[in-house]
């Protein structure tokens, strides 16, 4: 009997059954002893709403706008490394459930579907990110390349110029595709679903990379060269480059700092997310949401702030707005319905947190998501 979904968490325990171990782990995982990664969420849960009652709920709306695109709610599918490693064609399918929610995907550097997949097969534009590489040809044929695809946004992240220690990682060899171990191949056997969609597909290593650098064609040239590609060097005026250069809207990620947050406003991008890669690089950095007041505070008349970080529920969202992002994106809860049921898993999650959203505004006794301030809080954020 198949299991009844209605929250995220439905989803996660669905998927860690389903996905092979290692990209379960990167999924479901933080850096180091993972405090940041668990005070992400654990902060979004310490923040408390007003109940509102005797007010008119009828003819709510969510739909808003996001880095300056009319979105049906302020939720976008956050930017995350090796999505088709989830379930094969990953980005695809959870591009498709996207395109149907009216909500914005964000296609990853390390994706395993290409840009130009990803643009055929779904037919919408979509916003692609891109991580900063020490080879800056490359840099400029990806952001020609998103550009011919019709990507409406650029999302430059700036918190991975190294690696935060990830130890489920190490321990599993991470790889794309799996590294066929005794342990890897024991794993496997128990995830039939998985092998046999990964069999049938042709997208199975990081496409946007091979085939477009010289010499890299497979797994082990594939690794050593990302391996020495972050570029440690990434300053200010490499961002500014990287504005010159995309003539669309351009979304800094990484920002967790209010002098971050000025430098990213002298950029001239339209927006920022305050972000701590999902508890993934620095642990022992506060959660998203812990800063976001005073990001809000500092530059929130001059840039558009969008946060990402713990997001679990509709009502988590509802927070976010109310300290002042005008939009958050969602990473795990997206994987965890793609790894559970695919291109319908991602439709579910995201059906999930709109009602979530939805009914809890009406609970705080407002109808228009545009009208969502700090008044809907009980108590002051952690």
């Amino acid at each position: 009997m198949a299991p009844i979904i209605t929250t995220i968490e439905d989803l996660r325990r669905v998927a860690k059954r389903r996905v092979p171990r290692m990209f379960y782990d990167y999924c479901d995982s933080g850096s180091w002893t993972e405090s940041t990664y668990r005070a992400n969420a654990d902060d979004f849960a310490a923040i408390k709403l007003r109940q509102r009652v005797a007010v008119d709920m009828t003819d709510r709306s969510l739909a808003t706008t996001m880095a300056g695109q009319a979105v049906s709610m302020p939720v976008a599918l956050a930017p995350t490394g090796m999505t088709g490693m989830q379930r094969a064609d990953g980005e695809i399918l959870a591009a498709r459930a996207a395109k149907a929610a009216g909500v914005p995907f964000t296609l990853s550097t390390m994706s395993i579907c290409s840009i130009e997949d990803v643009a055929e097969e779904v037919g919408a534009p979509f916003w692609f990110q891109l991580y900063f590489m020490r080879d800056r040809a490359f840099n400029d044929r990806l952001i020609d390349r998103a550009r011919a695809a019709g990507c409406s946004a650029l999302v430059l992240t700036l918190d991975l110029q190294i690696l935060g220690q990830r130890h489920k990682d190490i321990r599993n060899g991470l790889s794309a595709p799996p590294r066929l171990t005794p342990a890897t191949v024991l794993d496997l056997l128990t995830k039939p679903r998985w092998c046999w969609a990964m069999l049938n597909t042709r997208r199975r290593t990081f496409r946007n990379i091979v085939g477009h650098v010289e010499g890299v064609r497979d797994t082990r040239s594939i690794s050593a060269w990302t391996g020495e590609q972050f570029d440690p060097r990434l300053d200010w005026d490499d961002v500014r480059r990287i504005r010159d250069r995309w003539p669309g809207p351009l979304i800094l990620k990484g920002v967790l700092d209010v002098e971050d947050a000025e430098k990213a406003v002298s950029t001239g991008a339209e927006s920022l997310i305050v972000s701590n890669h999902g508890g993934r690089q620095l642990d022992g950095a506060p959660s998203s949401v812990a800063v976001l007041p005073e990001i809000v505070a500092a530059v929130g008349d001059r840039i558009e702030v969008l946060m990402d970080g713990g997001v679990r529920s509709g009502q988590d969202v509802l927070k976010a707005v109310a300290l002042g992002a005008k939009g958050v994106f969602i990473g795990r809860p997206f994987l965890y319905g793609l790894g559970a049921y695919g291109e319908a898993g991602v439709a579910r999650c995201l059906e999930i947190i709109r009602t979530e959203l939805d009914m809890t505004m009406a609970l705080c006794g407002h109808r228009d998501i545009r009208d969502i301030d700090r008044s809907i809080l009980r108590a002051p954020p952690p």
